[in-house]
């Protein structure tokens, strides 16, 4: 199976900046997509910002020009670099993945716990 660790989460004020990790760690075979995630209680999860295997990127409009997501392929690890933070990013961030464990197995969708940001105003 394949485990994902989020770390990086905080509370921080407006205008701010923090940076998310997300390492996948286990029986990993190959990983084609990583993305990040969020949810506010009462709201559906919703897609932040996403990265391939191979670079592509992709990004919410409400997000566009403030963060960046990045992806260490040798260490299976995500990263989303939040700059200009408003207090309505406040959310739990999950990071997900879609990988297989074998190559002849299928692809799966895997997700990490979350981390809470809170933007102050």
């Amino acid at each position: 199976q394949v485990q994902l660790v989020e770390s990086g989460g905080g509370l921080v004020q407006a205008g701010g900046s923090l940076r998310l990790s997300c390492a996948a760690s286990g029986s990993i075979f190959s990983i084609i997509v990583m993305s990040w995630y969020r949810q506010t209680p009462g709201k559906q999860r919703e897609l932040v910002a996403s990265t391939t295997s191979a670079g592509t990127t992709g990004y919410a409009d409400s997000v566009k020009g403030r963060f960046t997501v990045s992806r260490d392929n040798a260490k299976n690890t995500v990263y989303l670099q939040m700059d200009s933070l408003k207090p309505e990013d406040t959310a739990v961030y999950y990071c997900y993945a879609r990988g297989k464990v074998s190559m002849t197995t299928g692809w799966n969708d895997y997700w990490g716990r979350g981390t809470q940001v809170t933007v102050s105003s």
